[in-house]
């Protein structure tokens, strides 16, 4: 069965979005990408990208026309096989081709996903990373930490999660004030 990561941009106090569900904050650092080395080293090992509708529309708008030498995660996010989460898109465009659509049961269409893909990461997409928390499908989190604090704002799990213990496997920080954080999952208490 394939390892399924949860990865999301927050806040030091924990908010993958604002209030009105907006990701400037992601810029307030102003120091590039600071942490791309870090990001393409864990982007070798990946194999797929699940996405839900709404992260896929911002994905899809963006990454297949951005430059490479600007943004060096543009080329495995690109090859990479993509998948979203959806049960309202009937299609999913991606620069001249398109992805598969994954939709009905969640826990159905994620662990079928699981069993064909070995390692599988999941990017924003926080009504779709809700569910994956609550189905106990989420084998591994890794938060990439923005220096910057907002105060309020949408946090990266639900609200009515049970407590999970979650090992940690591995932190880096970076010159910029980022700090990448990886969790093993373990099951609900």
């Amino acid at each position: 069965m394939g390892i399924l990561t949860v990865e999301q941009i927050v806040s030091v106090d924990g908010y993958a979005a604002e209030p009105d569900g907006g990701i400037d904050f992601m810029d307030a650092a102003d120091v590039g990408n600071a942490n791309d080395d870090d990001q393409l080293a864990f982007l070798r090992d990946v194999d797929a990208i699940l996405l839900g509708a709404n992260t896929y529309r911002m994905f899809a708008e963006y990454w297949p026309t951005a430059d490479p030498e600007v943004e060096v995660v543009a080329e495995p996010i690109n090859r990479l096989p993509k998948f979203v989460f959806s049960n309202t898109l009937t299609e999913a465009p991606w620069g001249d081709g398109s992805i598969e659509i994954l939709s009905g049961d969640a826990r159905d269409a994620v662990t079928d996903l699981k069993k064909r893909c070995d390692r599988i990461v999941v990017w924003g997409s926080l009504a779709l990373t809700d569910a994956l928390f609550e189905l106990d499908l989420v084998d591994e989190l890794r938060l990439r930490v923005v220096p910057v604090l907002i105060g309020k704002g949408r946090s990266f799990t639900p609200a009515a999660l049970s407590q999970r213990r979650l090992e940690l496997v591995r932190v880096v920080s970076h010159p910029s004030g980022h700090i990448g954080i990886t969790y093993r999952a373990t099951s609900p208490k």
